[in-house]
């Protein structure tokens, strides 16, 4: 149960209110920022709450039990340090979001109406919207390790153990012709087979995406011809001569950690694990001849 400031709770008995809804994001990298539906920015705290953004927020709702609560907030893309460039890089993946019921009239009468996670962003030329999620989401996550057929941890980590500076696992190359944000064709792979990278991550070095890291979906080579296809364009425009560096990509699969990385000593999934056909099968009555049960 919630308990309401003695302030709060006469202003809400008082017939007449001024109420709005500020939401304080948090980023993991420690950056807050605070919106606001008012039509005025409030400070609370020290942190300015913004009111150009446009905040809008849908109804939420909630239950009892272990579901997950849900709301969504839509905003312009508008607010000082909010642009479409970074929720395209994923700085708010996984931010914290308090919301607060506020009274604008005397900000220190509000109350924390729920704290949740941002999911799902979806955004456009001009704005945005934004999953809410509750606690509970974090249940569905796996914890743990799980039995499965792949390697479950990331190449070059403390379990997997390749070193992805190694020159054979890592290049640096530059763009030679933009086709896309997604597909450009690179010098300084030309040592390299097809393929190598392929699934592998990409880290910008000079450029408009500087500082940026992407992820490698097909890797060709057509003669002398190097072409890089990315899974997610780029938030900016790759130009000739942008400067990046790769790291060899890995499909999780026992065969490549022995045969490209040699490192199968260290491969951190269940590959011999029973197949469907395996867990399926069911003894039937021999062939009449000894009378033997055999699996099928």
């Amino acid at each position: 149960m919630k308990h309401i400031p003695e302030g709060l709770k006469a202003h809400l008995e008082s017939g007449a209110t001024t109420l709005c809804h500020c939401w304080k994001l948090t980023r993991k990298d420690g950056v807050l920022m605070g919106f606001t539906d008012h039509d005025q920015p409030l400070a609370i705290d020290g942190l300015v709450f913004e009111a150009a953004s446009g905040f809008t927020a849908t109804a939420m709702e909630s239950g009892l039990g272990l579901s997950i609560d849900n709301q969504d907030v839509a905003g312009a893309l508008c607010a000082s340090g909010l642009g479409a460039q970074d929720l395209a890089a994923g700085l708010y993946d996984e931010a914290s979001v308090e919301i607060y019921r506020v009274n604008w009239r005397n900000v220190d009468e509000r109350l924390l109406l729920r704290k949740a996670t941002l999911g799902e962003v979806r955004h456009g030329p001009t704005g945005f919207t934004a999953e809410l999620r509750g606690l509970a989401h974090r249940l569905n996550q796996a914890v743990g390790r799980l039995y499965q057929y792949g390697c479950d941890a990331e190449l070059g980590d403390a379990r997997c153990k390749v070193d992805t500076d190694a020159p054979a696992f890592s290049a640096a190359g530059t763009v030679e012709t933009q086709v896309s944000r997604r597909i450009f064709s690179v010098n300084g792979l030309g040592g390299f087979a097809p393929d190598w990278f392929a699934r592998g991550r990409i880290a910008w070095q000079t450029g408009a995406n500087a500082g940026r890291i992407g992820e490698v979906k097909r890797h060709t080579k057509n003669g002398d011809a190097v072409t890089l296809e990315l899974w997610q364009a780029m938030p900016d425009p790759v130009a000739t001569g942008d400067g990046f560096k790769l790291v060899a990509g890995c499909d999780k699969q026992f065969a490549t950690c022995r045969d490209k990385f040699a490192n199968r000593l260290n491969f951190r999934g269940c590959p011999h694990m029973p197949g469907t056909d395996w867990v399926i099968t069911f003894p039937s009555k021999g062939d009449g001849n000894d009378g033997a049960s055999r699996n099928r």
